[in-house]
């Protein structure tokens, strides 16, 4: 079976963890897609220029996955992005100190997932670590493009918001001056942090994580993945085609 699927698009990578790794091996940009994120595709243009234009997207979406295998009688499995972090940090490249820039969504998730590092025998300077602002829908922010131009890391960990990350990842990828792998993984280190609720393996490998998150602050979570439904008609029209873009879509 090919290790790839294109999905609305977007070229979607299939296989394991240690492919995805061979795949970044001399850099590059991974996408984590997630559905109510990716039901924007037609009308988010910086995003969708996002997905196009990154190396690696892996299928963390439970929802499009099952979506997928469903209208195309396919079997493609879930790679997810809290199993593509845990297996990202058991590399010595990754571990090594001032290898790795980690940029967070604030500084309380910071304080988490640094200490959350720090009991797992990663220790992270201060220097390498990065509290995102809040980003626009065009992202600019050239101290963020010196600061790893000066330290000129191997890894690029990304931890914030999905639709924002992938946006991220892309202006750095275009903007440095050298080609570091840049992983955008959102969420995936909170949920073993204790910044969001931790999601243990056995719920991970079910589908399940949606769910926790939504147990846990229903408010912010039950919103978001109620929207992901719009992501069918948008698979069942566009299959293997990127959607074409919709009039007033956010540039």
């Amino acid at each position: 079976m090919p290790d790839e699927r294109q999905i609305l698009g977007v070229n979607f990578y299939v296989g394991d963890v240690q492919g995805v790794f061979d795949r970044l091996a001399h850099g590059g940009l991974l996408v984590v897609p997630a559905a109510p994120a990716l039901k924007d595709v037609a009308h988010n243009h910086e995003y969708r220029d996002a997905l196009i234009n990154a190396d690696v997207a892996i299928a963390d979406s439970a929802f499009m996955v099952l979506v997928w295998n469903w209208m195309q009688q396919d079997s493609i499995t879930r790679l997810s992005g809290l199993k593509y972090l845990r297996g990202l940090l058991q590399r010595d490249d990754v571990r090594k100190p001032h290898n790795t820039f980690w940029i967070m969504a604030a500084p309380e998730s910071a304080a988490k997932n640094l200490a959350w590092l720090r009991s797992q025998g990663i220790d992270v300077p201060p220097e390498c670590v990065y509290n995102a602002p809040m980003y626009g829908s065009t992202i600019e922010d050239p101290h963020l493009v010196y600061t790893i131009g000066a330290l000129r890391p191997k890894h690029i960990v990304v931890t914030v918001g999905g639709g924002t990350q992938e946006r991220l990842g892309l202006y750095l990828k275009r903007n440095l001056s050298y080609v570091p792998a840049i992983h955008c993984i959102g969420a995936a280190i909170a949920f073993l942090s204790g910044d969001q609720v931790r999601i243990p393996n056995w719920a991970d490998r079910l589908y399940l994580g949606w769910l926790f998150r939504c147990v846990s602050s229903p408010r912010k979570f039950i919103p978001r993945y109620l929207s992901a439904p719009r992501l069918i008609p948008l698979l069942w029209r566009y299959r293997t085609e990127l959607p074409a873009p919709h009039a007033g879509a956010v540039r």
